[in-house]
């Protein structure tokens, strides 16, 4: 027998009209019906609260204003298609785990986003920690942050932030910059990588951030838009792919590129160094165009999920929005 699903709430004349009709289909098409109240469940609220009654039946939704004939038409197509049989049989055990699970895939429908900025917080934070317990003499688990980043960022010195210095950052030479350049502030080689990779810093100019400038302003880009999106997130659209392109590809593209050739030694590309700054607003803004682009679709497949699971949940005996 399949499952149907009526989201409905208290006083709707047009749900009590959707129920007799089930009801009256009951012989020709039997199934079993849930009820959900989308008063119990904030999600559900929102999104279904001008659409009742909305009919679900397997993969088909069906939203208010619709007749017996609409309606007939929608349970004989999930019939055919998905037919659904309830497993009577289930363990209590089962039941309980089934029920723990379904709660918690909830739970994280509801607080994905809050997950995600966290999340987030922490992966773009904690290099800053590094820093700061090289400061306070605490070196061993400084090094540890630097290590575990070591894999995901390349960590040169002249393209890193500094905390407790003169300066915020010692660019090359080459940057133009009016900064103090890295050669001269620590008397070591610009053209040595693997050197400024190893070298997170002193007392004097501070120590470098486990995070270079560039990777920093992605993730806090995507920090500061994840946030954004939590005040937003019913009426932004999806990021179209063409904006993302021109402004999330293209400008890291060019900076970073640009860059990356004129260091091949078999390519005649004129030699450049990016600035703090570009790096900055470049990676800001491939962080910032992601976050538009994806948020939106993640939103609504949690939504999605929210109100399967919900359904899940009321046809257990259980009212979504309590634990």
């Amino acid at each position: 027998m399949m499952r149907v699903t009526l989201f409905t709430r208290d006083g709707c004349h047009l749900c009590d009209v959707a129920r007799a009709d089930l009801e009256a289909l009951q012989k020709e098409l039997p199934h079993q019906l849930v009820e959900v109240d989308i008063a119990t469940d904030e999600s559900l609220l929102t999104r279904y609260a001008v659409d009742i009654p909305v009919i679900k039946a397997g993969p088909y939704t069906l939203k208010s204003p619709f007749g017996p004939t609409e309606l007939r038409v929608t349970l004989g197509a999930a019939m055919n298609g998905r037919p659904q049989a309830p497993d009577q049989t289930a363990e209590p055990a089962d039941r309980d785990r089934a029920i723990i699970l379904n709660r918690a895939v909830l739970g994280f429908a509801r607080h994905w986003l809050a997950i995600f900025n966290l999340l987030i917080f922490i992966y773009v934070g904690l290099p800053f920690a590094a820093p700061a317990l090289m400061k306070l003499g605490a070196t061993t688990p400084a090094r540890w942050i630097y290590t575990a980043y070591s894999p995901l960022c390349h960590q040169l010195a002249f393209r890193s932030w500094f905390l407790f210095g003169e300066q915020a950052a010692y660019p090359r030479a080459l940057a133009g910059t009016n900064l103090v350049p890295y050669g001269v502030a620590t008397g070591l080689s610009e053209a040595d990588y693997w050197q400024a990779r190893a070298f997170v810093g002193n007392d004097l100019i501070g120590y470098k951030v486990a995070f270079c400038e560039r990777d920093v302003a992605i993730y806090a880009g995507m920090f500061l838009a994840g946030l954004l999106f939590s005040i937003v997130r019913d009426r932004l659209p999806p990021l179209p792919l063409l904006a993302w392109f021109a402004f999330g590809i293209v400008p890291i593209a060019l900076d970073g590129g640009s860059q990356l050739l004129s260091a091949l030694p078999l390519l005649s590309f004129p030699a450049r160094e990016s600035t703090p700054f570009l790096r900055t607003l470049t990676g800001g803004l491939f962080g910032i165009m992601n976050i538009w682009l994806a948020y939106p679709f993640v939103e609504e497949a949690m939504k999605d999920t929210r109100t399967l699971v919900a359904a899940k949940l009321a046809g257990a005996g259980l009212i979504p929005g309590r634990d």
